[in-house]
């Protein structure tokens, strides 16, 4: 009988050290910052295109100049979104180095390469589970 109070990531622990723990800690910290830069800067860009296309000079007025200011607004959102959502990939990737989880497969339940772990420090799946869903 197993106790329902324990799930699958309390029971796993991770086969890095607390050092090297700390190195990916760092790691994803760093990529953490680039991204909150990245999202400042697509915001000030959402909020300038925004502006811009509420004024009604005679140079943003034509249709086709209209179209191309709303799809490059839709491709920045979008970017902004997808950032947004790396950020928290990352945030929860720093959860499992502090609850000692980090670097375990969550499909084969094995060790996921520091290769693997340095390229993509988010990752949750080693390389031969990656493969395997392909």
């Amino acid at each position: 009988m197993t106790n329902s109070t324990n799930t699958d990531s309390e029971k796993r622990v991770s086969p890095y050290s607390d050092e090297e723990l700390e190195y990916f800690r760092q790691i994803i910290l760093k990529k953490r910052d680039e991204a909150e830069n990245d999202l400042d800067m697509l915001q000030q860009s959402l909020r300038e295109s925004t502006e811009n296309s509420s004024d009604e000079s005679a140079y943003s007025f034509h249709m086709a100049d209209a179209g191309t200011d709303a799809q490059e607004r839709e491709k920045t959102y979008m970017l902004f979104n997808r950032t947004k959502k790396f950020i928290k990939y990352l945030d929860d990737a720093i959860t499992r180095i502090d609850n000692k989880s980090y670097g375990v497969c969550k499909v084969t339940g094995k060790k996921i390469s520091k290769g693997r772990l340095e390229a993509v420090p988010h990752t949750q799946i080693s390389i031969e589970a990656k493969l395997k869903r392909k």
